[in-house]
Parts: C-alpha cells; structure tokens; sequence
C-alpha cells in the first residue's frame, strides 16, 4: 500500500530558497534544514512533504535533463489557504522576497487566487476554497 506522497523538485542554490520559502511562510522540516544536499517544506494537513535537491544531484536521480523553467511549465501546485487576507499577505511576502507573480489575487470563476513562480521558475497557485 502505499503511504505517502513526496514531491521533488530541483533548485539552484538551496540557501537562497530556504531562505525564500521561510520568508513567504512555508516550514521548514528541521530534519532536513542542515544538509547542503536537499531542502525539505511542509505544506497543508495532513502534511505534504516537498523536497528541494540540488540540480546535479535531482538530475542523478532521473537520469534525465531539467525542464528550462524560463521556458516552460513543468508543474503548478495549487495550495488552499483560508482567507482572501492571507492570500494576498502571501502573494505580498512572495514579492519582497524575490518571486514572480504572474497572477495578481483575483476572483475568477468563483475562486480567489493568486499564482507566483518561485526563485527557480517552479510555479505555484495559492487558492481561496
């Protein structure tokens, strides 16, 4: 059976989005804020666990060559948060701290949302359920 979902993704420079994501709000797993080879975040509840590796070190477990962000969309997380408040304090933290908003906070087909791209062009969406 199995048991948990781990989504990984490669990044630059960890420090640099360790020190973004902390700054936009998403926890750090301590178990893993040490290492220089992989980054661990919690999002939600029940938590999911997205890990950040270095780009030579992701490519090595692939076997394959990373998508050019700059280029085109490999993924888009959709994350849910509770208020329209919150939201747009985190589209807010996401500015200051170096991201990209291609989506300003907007009503849209019945939903609030927002969506940035993070410092390494993974891109993300932050939704009013």
């Amino acid at each position: 059976m199995m048991k948990q979902l781990w989504i990984n993704l490669p990044v630059n420079d960890l420090n640099r989005s360790k020190e973004f994501f902390s700054n936009i709000g998403i926890p750090i797993m301590e178990s893993h804020s040490e290492s220089d080879q992989m980054l661990g975040l919690l999002i939600g509840n029940p938590q999911v666990q997205i890990m950040l590796f270095t780009d030579e070190q992701f490519k090595g477990f692939t076997q394959n060559e990373l998508t050019d962000t700059n280029e085109s969309t490999e993924v888009l997380f959709s994350i849910s948060v509770e208020t329209k408040e919150e939201l747009d304090e985190t589209i807010g933290k996401v500015k200051q701290a170096g991201g990209f908003v291609f989506g300003e906070p907007t009503q849209r087909n019945g939903l609030y949302g927002a969506g940035f791209a993070d410092l390494d062009g993974h891109r993300w969406n932050l939704l009013v359920m």
